[in-house]
């Protein structure tokens, strides 16, 4: 299928944070500090209900296969569950895991052998939403002020990121995604995220809430968002 490249000018909209709302921030906190992407993401107390898959994952990019497993390993000792062990695929190498808190990881490489050490530099840090209908919400970001940078028909679309964002977002059919992912793509209540917006606040088709940034302040034991 051809890719098709929208761009989208009239502003500059990206993701200025990602915050996950969670039972216990300070456990939450001393996790992603062991894992290595607290400097990447906020954390805010919430009990909303959510059961099954939240319907996103975080994925991280990186150099090589022994970074991809540096992180898996410092996850799982930290308390995550492997969902998918780090393996050789056809794209790559790669691995999931799910945090504490129910927040799904991927961790990836394009490389398929190391040529250097294990390091826990990230390269990329991509947050795909799960949607019913990837063209649908492709067109309400758009209309929000975001620029796509690669979108494939009703699969995926994916947009461009502004210098100071931590996080590129990209879009993908809920099912396929929850497949990759290796969880059940069922699941019900809150998506236990909230994006902070350089647009303001609004909820997208499938329930993704943003909000403007610096709205509402993170939790006391929060590490700050990557300015």
């Amino acid at each position: 299928m051809a890719m098709a490249v929208i761009t989208f000018t009239a502003s500059n909209t990206s993701i200025a944070s990602v915050i996950l709302e969670v039972a216990d921030p300070e456990a939450t906190h001393r996790f992603y500090t062991a894992f290595g992407v607290d400097t990447h993401i906020r954390l805010r107390a919430s009990e909303a209900q959510s059961t099954g898959f939240r319907g996103f994952t975080l994925a991280l990019t990186v150099s090589r296969p022994a970074a991809v497993d540096s992180f898996v390993g410092a996850a799982t000792d930290a308390g995550a569950t492997v969902l998918k062990p780090a393996a050789k695929s056809l794209w790559g190498y790669g691995g999931v895991v799910q945090a504490p808190d129910g927040t799904i990881w991927k961790i990836a490489t394009s490389a398929k052998k190391d040529t250097g050490p294990a390091t826990r530099e990230i390269d990329e840090i991509v947050l795909l939403l799960g949607v019913e209908d990837v063209k649908a919400s492709k067109q309400f970001y758009v209309g929000r002020g975001l620029t796509v940078a690669r979108s494939f028909g009703g699969k995926y679309a994916e947009f461009t990121s502004g210098e100071s964002s931590p996080v590129k977002l990209a879009l993908y059919k809920r099912r396929g995604l929850a497949k990759d992912l290796g969880v059940p793509a069922d699941g019900t209540g809150s998506h236990r995220i909230v994006l902070g917006s350089t647009a303001g606040p609004f909820t997208d088709p499938d329930g993704f809430a943003w909000e403007a940034a610096g709205s509402r302040a993170p939790a006391p034991s929060t590490a700050p968002a990557l300015s």
